[in-house]
């Protein structure tokens, strides 16, 4: 596996992959990967001749409170678990390369970035799709995949690939879970024993939401408050900062499930902050 860092020389070996009649498939993470960020990897491999993982901690998602300092980081244990998965290229870039002096050109699509996570992270997803935009015009991916944990984040990926006429097909994939069904994720390390035995009721809320769904509960109200009594009863190390059902597509809130609703959350442990979400359907 070759280990690139700089951006031009990504560029131009995907370049020369591509002119070759090479299909590339890339992965972008944020590093300290677990077996969610491997089952990518895997998946992609299997759909392309060459894999190439980004890995960058990308600070320009990260508001003046969040926890860019405190993101977990291991770059050596991480090129051996994207080697041993078969990536051909692990690129690996500096932020002062990625956004040097002067950067000035944003990419925004502010009609998916309401609401859920912008609420409380309101530069966010413009700095999500600024670096993904950057990582596509490097890469030149035939087809690139991420997590459907990351539900808002991959509507907004696939509204950039869309209205800007890129060619590259987008790939959303199930989220991994623990055995308990907390959904994997790099910020899990931060929670105290306590905190990891109480986020196990994050999913386990959104299946309970989903059986109310399937005995005929469709008043949206209803289900949403049902979900925070059952968090403030049994997380109460948690703060619930959103619970919302919306579009899956187009995200704006529902007051009735339907054929099909995205049932969303966002749980701030004292050092973590954790999203999931689920589809949810009233069809029988």
């Amino acid at each position: 596996m070759k280990i690139i860092t700089h951006p031009d020389h990504i560029q131009s070996w995907c370049l020369e992959q591509r002119c070759s009649g090479a299909r590339l498939a890339l992965v972008p993470t944020m590093g300290f990967f677990h077996e969610g960020h491997l089952s990518l990897m895997r998946w992609a491999r299997e759909r392309a001749d060459l894999l190439v993982v980004s890995l960058f901690v990308n600070p320009t998602q990260f508001g003046p409170r969040e926890d860019l300092k405190r993101y977990p980081r291991a770059p050596e244990r991480d090129a051996e678990l994207a080697g041993e998965v078969g990536a051909d290229v692990l690129f690996m870039p500096q932020a002062e390369e990625m956004f040097p002096e002067g950067h000035a050109t944003w990419v925004e699509v502010p009609q998916l970035s309401r609401g859920l996570c912008a609420v409380n992270r309101p530069e966010h997803f413009r700095g999500v799709a600024t670096v993904v935009t950057k990582l596509f015009t490097l890469t030149m991916p035939t087809l690139a995949v991420f997590g459907e944990k990351d539900w808002q984040q991959l509507a907004v990926i696939r509204r950039i690939t869309r209205d800007l006429h890129l060619p590259v097909k987008i790939h959303g994939r199930p989220t991994v879970r623990e055995s308990d069904g907390l959904a994997m994720s790099s910020r899990n390390v931060h929670l105290s024993d306590q905190e990891r035995a109480q986020a196990a009721t994050i999913h386990r809320g959104l299946r309970h939401v989903a059986d109310l769904v399937a005995s005929g509960e469709t008043d949206s109200s209803f289900l949403l408050s049902a979900l925070g009594e059952m968090y403030a009863q049994e997380m109460p190390l948690g703060r619930v900062e959103y619970l919302a059902m919306v579009d899956p597509d187009q995200l704006y809130p529902v007051e009735e499930v339907g054929d099909s609703i995205l049932l969303a959350v966002a749980v701030r442990f004292s050092n973590a902050r954790l999203i999931d979400n689920i589809l949810i359907s009233a069809k029988k």
